[in-house]
């Protein structure tokens, strides 16, 4: 089920579940999201998950230590993250509802897992509710005579949603590349005159980065302005191997915060990576960015680097290493690759690709090499 934001698909999947449920087909479901939280948050106890549909007396319980849902029926539901597809080894299922499949971040290994898994009752099914994003294992899927695709837009559930949305989103996005996938919830192609392709980044898209890394670096493309009007605060971190290949490790651009409030973000994913470096834009900032930073990490390199040449020529010579086969992401990334598939040169400078064009800039093609360190596990 493919749906533009707003448009219904976790009332659409929940609905499917209890369905399965009540006519008896299902009493093993598996349930996976993109993280714990987020099948809790949001398919079970979000305002339109499995508990706020049900009726009253035949409402699941939720079981914190097991991770797991009950219906009075004898029916259960278990819990995964698409984020540890080995988790779904070994238990076996005669339902599963699976959201946003296009941003899981393993998402061919959680769906092979599933696969083996789907093997109770006579007819055993699944659906996937998702907005679309021209993935592989979802080109592959549409592509299957044994699919069933449905759409919705998000203008087929306008009489459930806020006038705010539909003035500031619609607004902005209706009719754009951006806003056919978002909102009418259309598989849009990579952008032709793109520099970078949905298929280059899948042929070295890799489960795990190697344990022994010579550097690690957070590139951080700040916000212009702060607070709720502000644009997303680019955060991506990257490491060099041993071997000369770069890995992408972590993206976690955010907007609408505070100068305050990115730092921390950029604080916690320094450390949480044991990053040697952090290299950051000051085009707009100026020292105000090192300031903010050092006061949350006063123990971190900084490099603050000023955009003096044009964007293109910044990104054309890292485009140019994803050819080469030498950069890999561990995982999937999908709001950092769909800024990099689908920018254009001259167009809006997108903040999660600038970070990322910083940190591997600063690895590959003016970095400076050191002692090999081992990952934790």
């Amino acid at each position: 089920m493919l749906g533009g934001r707003g448009a219904g698909k976790t009332r659409a999947g929940a609905e499917w579940v209890q369905g399965e449920v009540d006519a008896g087909r299902a009493g093993r479901i598996a349930l996976i999201g993109e993280t714990l939280g987020d099948v809790r948050e949001v398919m079970i106890d979000g305002p339109s998950g499995l508990r706020a549909i049900a009726r009253e007396n035949e409402k699941p319980r939720y079981e914190v230590t097991r991770k797991r849902l009950l219906w009075p029926s004898g029916a259960v539901a278990h819990v995964f993250s698409a984020g540890e597809p080995e988790s779904l080894r070994g238990p076996q299922f005669d339902a599963a509802w699976g959201d946003e499949l296009a941003k899981w971040r393993y998402a061919e290994a959680a769906w092979d897992m599933l696969q083996f898994g789907l093997r109770l009752g006579e007819n055993p099914r699944q659906v996937m509710t998702t907005t679309p994003r021209p993935v592989p294992v979802l080109k592959r899927l549409m592509a299957d005579r044994r699919t069933a695709v449905t759409r919705a837009s998000t203008h087929a559930n306008r009489a459930n949603l806020a006038d705010g949305f539909f003035r500031a989103v619609i607004s902005r996005y209706e009719g754009t590349r951006l806003g056919r996938q978002e909102l009418d919830a259309e598989l849009i192609e990579d952008n032709p005159d793109a520099l970078w392709s949905r298929e280059t980044i899948e042929r070295g898209r890799i489960e795990r980065a190697p344990l022994a890394l010579v550097r690690v670096v957070v590139g951080v493309d700040p916000p212009a302005t702060g607070g709720t009007k502000s644009d997303e605060c680019g955060i991506v971190c990257a490491a060099l191997g041993q071997d000369g290949h770069a890995y992408v490790l972590d993206d976690r651009s955010m907007g609408r915060l505070s100068p305050l409030a990115w730092a921390k973000r950029v604080a916690g994913c320094y450390r949480a990576h044991e990053a040697d470096r952090i290299v950051a834009e000051a085009n707009m900032g100026g020292d105000m960015v090192g300031t903010v930073m050092r006061q949350e990490m006063p123990e971190a390199p900084i490099r603050l680097v000023r955009a003096t040449r044009g964007k293109r020529i910044r990104a054309e010579p890292v485009a140019a290493l994803y050819e080469r086969g030498l950069v890999h992401h561990v995982g999937g990334f999908a709001k950092l690759e769909d800024q990099m598939c689908d920018w254009v040169p001259g167009g809006k400078s997108p903040d999660r690709l600038d970070a990322l064009v910083w940190a591997l800039t600063e690895l590959m093609l003016s970095g400076e090499a050191g002692e090999p360190k081992m990952r934790r596990l």
